[in-house]
C-alpha cells in the first residue's frame, strides 16, 4: 500500500510538473511585417490589426519585422508609433529598407521614437533577437552593419545559458539578397537557434537558410483584398506553428510548422555560394595599398585635398587620414551619424550631420571654424564655389553660406522633400534634386527659383534625388529610379531628350573636358554618351560584368580613366576614350560609395563596412 501511495504521489507530482512545463513553454504571439505606413490603406490596415489583436486575451507580445513605413518620413514613423502604442501587449520592432534608405532624419528618428532599431528580450525560456540589414541611406543589397554585428556578439556572449533557445528576427531573408548574410548565419549555427523570421517579401513562405529553418511573414497590407492580415505564432514544447490571421475575420489553419528538435546546423552541407574574390587574381598588379577601419557604417564618399582624405561615418565621427599611408591625422565628433560627403576649399572642410548642423573645420588640425544649426538633420553633400557653401537639408531649405564666416547668405524655402545629393554649379545656377520628384535650379546670387523640372512620375521614390547632376553644352544630365536618362536645357529647364533604352538608375558622371557623359546601367554595363547631341547619342558601351547593381556610385573620371564602385565591393577602372576595362578589384562584399580618384593609378574608396582604402594599380 505504501508503495502504491508513493507511486501515486510521484505520478501526480510528475503530471503537474509536466503540465507546468508545458504551460511555461507555450507562447502565443503576433507577427506583423511590412506595414508600409504612407501607402493608401496602410494606416487603416495597421489600425484594424491592432484593434483585432487587442480583442485577444491570449497574446503574449507582438513582433514587427521591418518596413514600418513607405519612405521613412518622420510623419510616417510618428503615425506608426501612435497606432502601435495603442496595443495592449508589448511590441518589439525593427526597421526595414524602406525605413532606412529614404530616411530624412539620417536614420535617427526610428530609434528616437521606438528606443532602438534592434531588440533582445527573453520570454519563457526563449531569447528573441531582432536586428535589421538596412541598407543605410543608400540603395543596394541588405547589409549587417559592423556596429550591429558587434552588438549581436555582445548579446550572444552574455547569454546566461549557451544552450538557450534563440529566435532571430530580421527584415531581409538570410540569403544573397544580403551582401553579408553569412555573418548572422555563421553565428546562429553555433547556438541553439530554432528559427529565423523575416519580412520583405510580403507573403508567407518557408525557407531553408543553409539548413536552418526560416520563415517569411506576410505584409499587413490588404492589397487587393477587403482587409489586411498578419501571422499568429504558437510555440509549443515540440514545434512552432504559424497561422495566418485575416484581420477581424478568421484565423486559418496551420500553414507551416518548425520542429524544435535540437540540431547541429554546422554539419549541414546546404550552403549558398560565398563571395568570390577570384577577379583579383586576374589583375595581380592592382593592390590595396592601405586600409583604415572606422568600425561603423560609411555611406558617404571620401574627399581629398592635398595629402588629406576626409571621411565620416554613422557614429558621427569625421576622420582626416594621410593620403600617403592612411594613418589618422585627427578626428572630429558630431552629435549623430554623418552621411554627408564633405567638400574642401581653402583648407576648410564642410559637411552636414544628422545632428542638424552644418560644420566647417580646419583641415590641418580638425578644429571648428563655425557651425550653422538647421531645423532638421543634414544628410546632403555640400558644394563649395568661390568662397560660398551650397548645401541642402531635410528641413525644406537649401542654403548658401559664407565659407569663411558661416554667415547665411540666402536660403530657398520651397523644397518639398529632403536633399541628399551634391549640388551642381552651372551657368550661375545651383542645381539639385530632392525626394519630392523635382530637380531644382536656383539663381546662384540670391537663391531665387530659376526653374524646376519633374519627370511627371507621381511617386517620390522615382525622384532624381540620389544622383549628382552633371552638365555640359547647355544641358543638365540626370538619371533616376524611373530608369530614364534625361538631358535638360540648363537655361529653361525644358526637356531636351529622355531615354529608358538602357535601364539606368542613379549613377552618372562626366568627362574632364565635358564631351562625354557616363551612366551606369542596372546590369553589367557602363555607357558613354555625347554631351553635345540633341538626342541620346551613344559613344561606347562596355560590359563590365558586375551583375545586377543599383548602387548610386557615380562614375568619376581622372587622367583619362573612369572609376566606379558597385554594391558588392567591386571597384572598376575603364579607359575614358574607348570604354575598355583597365582593371577590376574586389575590396570586400559591401556597397562601395562614390570613389575619389587621385590620378590614373590611384583611387580612394569607402564602403558600408566602415573602411577607407587606397587602391593602387601598377598596370
Amino acid at each position: 500500500m505504501k508503495t502504491f501511495c508513493r507511486f501515486l504521489t510521484l505520478f501526480v507530482f510528475s503530471f503537474f510538473v509536466s503540465l507546468s512545463y508545458a504551460e511555461e513553454q507555450f507562447i502565443r504571439s503576433v507577427w506583423l511585417s511590412d506595414t508600409h505606413l504612407g501607402v493608401t490603406t496602410a494606416a487603416r490596415d495597421l489600425s484594424e490589426a491592432v484593434h483585432d489583436i487587442n480583442s485577444m486575451d491570449d497574446i503574449d507580445f507582438v513582433i514587427l519585422s521591418g518596413d514600418v513605413t513607405e519612405t521613412g518620413k518622420n510623419s510616417e514613423l510618428e503615425l506608426a508609433k501612435a497606432i502601435l502604442d495603442s496595443l495592449k501587449k508589448p511590441y518589439h520592432i525593427i526597421p526595414g529598407n524602406h525605413d532606412t534608405k529614404w530616411s530624412e532624419s539620417g536614420c535617427t528618428k526610428f530609434s528616437q521614437l521606438f528606443g532602438s532599431d534592434r531588440f533582445v528580450f527573453e520570454y519563457r525560456g526563449y531569447c528573441f533577437i531582432g536586428l535589421h540589414q538596412g541598407p543605410i541611406m543608400r540603395m543596394g543589397d541588405g547589409h549587417f552593419a559592423p556596429e550591429d554585428l558587434r552588438w549581436l556578439d555582445s548579446v550572444l556572449t552574455n547569454l546566461p545559458n549557451k544552450k538557450q533557445s534563440l529566435i532571430f528576427v530580421t527584415h531581409y531573408p538570410l540569403d544573397p539578397s544580403v551582401d553579408n548574410w553569412y555573418e548572422l548565419l555563421d553565428r546562429a549555427k553555433y547556438y541553439n537557434t530554432k528559427v529565423i523570421l523575416t519580412g520583405h517579401g510580403h507573403r508567407n513562405r518557408a525557407y531553408n537558410f543553409e539548413g536552418m529553418p526560416g520563415v517569411m511573414g506576410r505584409s499587413s497590407l490588404r492589397d487587393s483584398d477587403s482587409v489586411g492580415g498578419y501571422n499568429i505564432i504558437e510555440i509549443q514544447p515540440d514545434s512552432i506553428f504559424f497561422f495566418e490571421r485575416i484581420t477581424g475575420k478568421e484565423t486559418k489553419s496551420t500553414w507551416h510548422k518548425v520542429s524544435l528538435e535540437q540540431k547541429d546546423y554546422r554539419a549541414d552541407t546546404t550552403r549558398y555560394e560565398r563571395p568570390d574574390f577570384s577577379v583579383n587574381r586576374k589583375y595581380p598588379d592592382v593592390k590595396v595599398k592601405w586600409t583604415f577601419e572606422t568600425d561603423y557604417t560609411i555611406a558617404s564618399a571620401p574627399a581629398i585635398w592635398e595629402d588629406y582624405v576626409i571621411i565620416g561615418n554613422s557614429s558621427g565621427m569625421v576622420y582626416a587620414l594621410s593620403l600617403k599611408d592612411g594613418t589618422k591625422r585627427w578626428s572630429f565628433k558630431t552629435g549623430k551619424g554623418m552621411y554627408s560627403t564633405p567638400d574642401i576649399a581653402d583648407g576648410k572642410v564642410v559637411f552636414g550631420s544628422s545632428d542638424g548642423n552644418i560644420y566647417c573645420i580646419n583641415i590641418s588640425d580638425g578644429k571648428l571654424f563655425w557651425k550653422l544649426t538647421t531645423q532638421a538633420p543634414v544628410v546632403a553633400a555640400p558644394r563649395i564655389k568661390d568662397g560660398v557653401v551650397f548645401i541642402g537639408s531635410s528641413d525644406g531649405k537649401f542654403r548658401a553660406i559664407n565659407l569663411d564666416t558661416g554667415e547665411l547668405l540666402w536660403e530657398f524655402i520651397g523644397v518639398g522633400g529632403f536633399v541628399e545629393t551634391k549640388p551642381l554649379i552651372y551657368q550661375e545656377k545651383v542645381i539639385f534634386g530632392a525626394w519630392d520628384t523635382f530637380l531644382y535650379a536656383l539663381n546662384i546670387k540670391d537663391g531665387s527659383l530659376a526653374w524646376k523640372w519633374s519627370n511627371d512620375r507621381p511617386g517620390v521614390l522615382y525622384s532624381p534625388a540620389a544622383c549628382w547632376p552633371v552638365a555640359s553644352n547647355n544641358k543638365v544630365f540626370i538619371v533616376a529610379p524611373d530608369r530614364f536618362m534625361t538631358a535638360i536645357d540648363a537655361g529653361t529647364g525644358k526637356t531636351v531628350w529622355r531615354s529608358n533604352l538602357h535601364q539606368v538608375r542613379e549613377a552618372i558622371g562626366i568627362s574632364a573636358d565635358g564631351s562625354s557623359v557616363y551612366a551606369r546601367c542596372m546590369t553589367d554595363t557602363l555607357l558613354a554618351f555625347s554631351s553635345s547631341s540633341s538626342t541620346p547619342q551613344l559613344l561606347w558601351s562596355t560590359p563590365c560584368g558586375y551583375g545586377y547593381d543599383i548602387d548610386p556610385s557615380m562614375p568619376m573620371e581622372k587622367d583619362g580613366f573612369v572609376f566606379f564602385g558597385t554594391k558588392n565591393g567591386l571597384v572598376i577602372a575603364v579607359d575614358a576614350q574607348t570604354g575598355a576595362v583597365k582593371w577590376q578589384h574586389r575590396v570586400g562584399v559591401a556597397l562601395v560609395n562614390t570613389v575619389a580618384p587621385v590620378d590614373a593609378n590611384r583611387v580612394v574608396v569607402s564602403d558600408m563596412d566602415g573602411r577607407v582604402m587606397m587602391i593602387e594599380s601598377l598596370l
